[in-house]
């Protein structure tokens, strides 16, 4: 149930930046993809924002099965469950709604990764099971400071911020204990993309991969 799975945690271990990925083209999708695994990024999340998003979802997980595929901007059971179907190891929700808590019971579905940005929301989630979570929009919900003061009173608490993030600011999350990665849309440049300049969005992921300050322990 929820999000105490091992199989999330683990997938927040293995790179520093998550790509937070809008992709137009289905096209684009497998040799993106690939240019951000021969960076260093093994995790990759697909935003629904666009009609052709299952679509994308099942390109890369056919053509590139060494990704760990997540699915994000998830907001209701249906696209949670199509997500699931189309191959991806988990999905990423901005938020927690009722009808996604009572979803995460469903044993056959991906794991969650709900948002939160206030206490409350982080007290509610956990009370519904959960471990691990999106801290979004990271930037406007208070940044680094907030998720300091967070690690206090909930200390068992792991989180992805995601929103705002860029190659400078990164280094200052993951340097927190509660942080096992971050969240990044800069790792895919709208104009490379197009140009299917995929040297330079391998040379981004690579540096992302080797950002500072990534904790040495997942709990």
């Amino acid at each position: 149930m929820s999000n105490r799975n091992p199989a999330l945690k683990q997938a927040m271990s293995l790179s520093p930046v998550i790509p937070v990925l809008v992709i137009d083209r289905t096209e684009d999708a497998v040799p993106l993809a690939r240019a951000l695994l021969a960076g260093g990024l093994k995790v990759l999340e697909v935003t629904l924002r666009t009609s052709n998003a299952m679509d994308v979802i099942a390109a890369i997980a056919k053509e590139v099965p060494e990704a760990v595929l997540a699915a994000g901007t998830v907001t209701t059971p249906q696209q949670w469950e199509a997500a699931t179907a189309a191959g991806v190891q988990f999905v990423v929700s901005p938020g927690l709604t009722p009808a996604l808590a009572e979803a995460a019971q469903a044993s056959n579905l991906a794991p969650l990764l709900p948002g939160v940005a206030t206490a409350s929301e982080l007290m509610s989630a956990m009370d519904a099971g959960f471990a691990c979570f999106k801290f979004f929009p990271a930037q406007q919900a208070g940044g680094v400071p907030m998720l300091k003061a967070l690690g206090g009173p909930f200390a068992e608490a792991l989180f992805c911020p995601t929103g705002g993030i860029t190659l400078e600011t990164a280094p200052s999350f993951l340097a927190l204990p509660n942080v096992a990665c971050v969240g990044g849309s800069w790792l895919a440049p709208v104009d490379a993309v197009k140009a299917g300049d995929w040297a330079r969005i391998q040379q981004l992921a690579y540096e992302a991969a080797h950002l500072p300050g990534k904790p040495s322990l997942i709990r």
